[in-house]
């Protein structure tokens, strides 16, 4: 059956992917690591509107999977069963007197309370013009009593007006006005209780609790599964996948974050508790270059997400020191009365490197079918945005999703699926293709420069004679993180 999708306006890449993500969640989809099932649900739009309207047609089994869907998502504003459409209020009535009738009185009877929400696109309407246009949906048999919390039954007429540029969208040829049953809408209030603001315990990369939701969503996490975070900071991801029900295991070469955090109250562990979250599964203190687990371990992880260091606002390091590594130094023991308050030496870890490394990592640790999610960088250039992103055999892309942070740098939300088990053979062709990867990307990747990329004043900003501390104000225009 389809149903009127309306999501909220804003990371509107990763609308989809996240329905399409919840739909294979609670089982309408077939699993994508079979190449031969299309990964896709049906979508349409209402007629003339633009790609990137909030409004949607999606073609779902069951209401209960629409309910599901709208519950959990976070770009989901509601679903809702359509019972008329129409680009008049009058047009509007006859397609209403239209719907069948066995699939409207169910919810009309004596027996059963309801309410009525006017809601708009484009435009305001106001606390007048709202009760007008409930009046005017007198021809409906509403027999219920009205109960504005917690009713059993919501109606929705919602208006999109065809003036303007409609929050950034192009003008639709027409206005067009909805009325129907929600089926299922979103939890308004997680995102406000778990904003970073109110959290106990951050630090400067802590994954925005939106974003830490999406790609919680993204990874199927959910009771019974165990998510791990290679990258894991001070939780933030963890802790959005912990509140699905998920088990959760986190690691950081940072030994600092993961024991100390501020103090006692103040740390990894006291995030989770803040929320009354289950603890996670464990903490390491660990390398992603040179990952702890014995080589006979495989297959442990149902999903791994994470946001790499790719040093925009911090960089990767990896173990071994800048001496260590270039063989100035032997390798060393620490005395054992130095171990507790030693802090191991670091290097500068490229992100080419550590892309690298955690698609190896993924590969051995995941189940078969399990998930990888994680951002990647990308430099708004037309000769970068037409290449590959990241690959290995034993996976497969399913989507991406980009959200833009300035004019000359974007981030891209991967979420690819484990489709083929682990093998020296698979080792081998991963090699070859990151050696391919790394000599296409060298220019930014593994110079480690993505940070002087992103922040030097644009060529349009410099003076004749070539001087940046001429310009008044060299720096970049950031756009909204909701774009």
């Amino acid at each position: 059956m389809w149903y009127l999708c309306v999501f909220y306006h804003r990371l509107l890449d990763y609308r989809k992917p996240e329905v399409e993500s919840l739909a294979q969640l609670f089982g309408a989809i077939e699993d994508p690591q079979n190449d031969d099932v299309p990964f896709q649900l049906q979508w349409k739009l209402p007629p003339h509107y633009h790609t990137d309207s909030p409004f949607h047609f999606v073609n779902l089994p069951s209401e209960q999977l629409a309910h599901d869907i709208a519950k959990r998502s976070i770009l989901v504003k509601g679903m809702y069963e359509l019972w008329g459409e129409g680009s008049s209020y009058e047009e509007l009535k006859e397609s209403v007197l239209s719907y069948p009738d066995e699939r409207k009185l169910p919810y009309l009877d004596s027996d059963s309370t309801f309410k009525i929400t006017v809601d708009s696109f484009g435009k305001v309407i106001s606390l007048e013009e709202q009760n007008e246009l409930i009046q005017g949906l007198s021809y409906i048999p509403f027999k219920g009593r009205v109960k504005l919390r917690n009713p059993d039954h919501n109606f929705w007429l919602i208006e999109v007006d065809n003036y303007g540029g409609n929050n950034g969208l192009p003008p639709i040829v027409q206005k067009r006005i909805f009325f129907g049953r929600e089926v299922g809408g979103a939890d308004r209030k997680l995102i406000p209780t778990y904003q970073l603001k109110s959290r106990n315990y951050l630090g400067p990369t802590a994954m925005d609790a939106e974003m830490a939701f999406l790609m919680a969503n993204q990874a199927l996490a959910t009771s019974g599964k165990l998510v791990y975070d290679p990258f894991v900071g001070t939780g933030s991801i963890l802790v959005a996948a912990a509140h699905f029900g998920a088990m959760t295991m986190g690691a950081d070469i940072d030994i600092r974050v993961v024991r100390d955090g501020r103090g006692p109250n103040c740390n990894v562990w006291s995030n989770f508790k803040q929320y009354g979250l289950p603890m996670p599964v464990g903490l390491l203190r660990a390398d992603n270059n040179l990952p702890p687990w014995r080589p006979t371990l495989k297959e442990v992880f149902d999903a791994i997400i994470c946001d790499p260091p790719y040093g925009v606002r911090a960089g990767g390091r990896k173990s071994g020191g800048r001496k260590l590594l270039k063989g100035a130094v032997k390798p060393y023991t620490v005395p054992d009365e130095k171990r507790t308050d030693h802090i191991p030496s670091t290097a500068p870890y490229s992100l080419v490197e550590c892309v690298h490394d955690l698609l190896d990592l993924a590969a051995k640790m995941l189940v078969m079918g399990g998930r990888l999610v994680f951002f990647y960088p990308v430099l708004r250039e037309d000769d970068f945005a037409e290449s590959h992103f990241p690959e290995h055999p034993c996976f497969k892309l399913i989507s991406s999703s980009e959200q833009i942070l300035s004019s000359r740098y974007s981030r891209v939300l991967l979420t690819m699926v484990k489709t083929g088990p682990y093998t020296e053979e698979i080792a081998e062709v991963a090699r070859i293709k990151h050696m391919e990867f790394k000599e296409n990307h060298v220019k930014w990747l593994e110079d480690g420069n993505l940070h002087s990329a992103v922040f030097s004043p644009a060529d349009g900003q410099l003076t004749e004679a070539g001087d940046p501390k001429l310009i008044k104000d060299p720096k970049p225009k950031y756009r909204g993180k909701y774009v």
